[in-house]
């Protein structure tokens, strides 16, 4: 028999409800049991993506999606905890949005066709283009300094980057590994890449 485990959230809001437009009144009616953090309890989506949107970090995302990554949802759920200015994905425009735990509603997503477009789109805003795989030759994250104006880029499971974004990444770099894998996933990846960033670069 399993415990009873504590519901997720809060219930309905005591009344008097606060007089603010940024909530929701239908989440202070019946309670708010999305996974939110407490200071935006009760809120309306667009307010917190609003308010997220006020201190963003300069770095972006992108994952290939070639073969349809089932680690894309991963991926978009790291970078808003780490509160990337966007999301990337590369190839197909269908992904499992499981793994995001909804968090897709609170992060911004691009796609893009083809590598060209990505890299046209990433360049015209003076983005750094930043390659994520343990291939030869490439430089030891935890050793290097990100640019602070970037996007990480992340290959598909097995295969890893792709010819066409390795010819066009300005640094390409590893995850140092000591067991007998071969590789990290690609949403492990992204959340080791994506912290070595904030802990060089954040406001802590």
């Amino acid at each position: 028999m399993q415990p009873d485990l504590p519901e997720v959230g809060v219930g309905p809001h005591p009344e008097p409800w606060p007089n603010d437009e940024k909530f929701d009144e239908a989440l202070l009616r019946d309670g708010d049991r999305r996974n939110v953090i407490d200071e935006y309890r009760y809120w309306k989506r667009e307010a917190i993506v609003e308010d997220l949107d006020e201190r963003r970090h300069p770095f972006h995302v992108a994952i290939e999606n070639w073969q349809h990554d089932l680690n894309i949802g991963t991926v978009v759920r790291n970078a808003n905890a780490f509160l990337a200015e966007a999301v990337h994905i590369v190839g197909q425009r269908k992904w499992n949005r499981r793994g995001a735990m909804v968090t897709d509603r609170y992060q911004h997503l691009e796609h893009h066709e083809s590598v060209d477009d990505f890299v046209e789109t990433v360049t015209s805003r003076k983005l750094s283009v930043v390659g994520i795989d343990n291939l030869p030759g490439s430089q030891p994250i935890e050793t290097t300094r990100l640019p602070r104006h970037c996007v990480l880029v992340f290959g598909q499971e097995g295969p890893g980057l792709s010819k066409a974004v390795r010819d066009v990444a300005e640094l390409v770099l590893s995850i140092t590994q000591f067991g007998s894998t071969r590789s990290i996933n690609a949403g492990v990846a992204s959340g080791i890449a994506m912290h070595t960033w904030i802990r060089q670069h954040a406001n802590l």
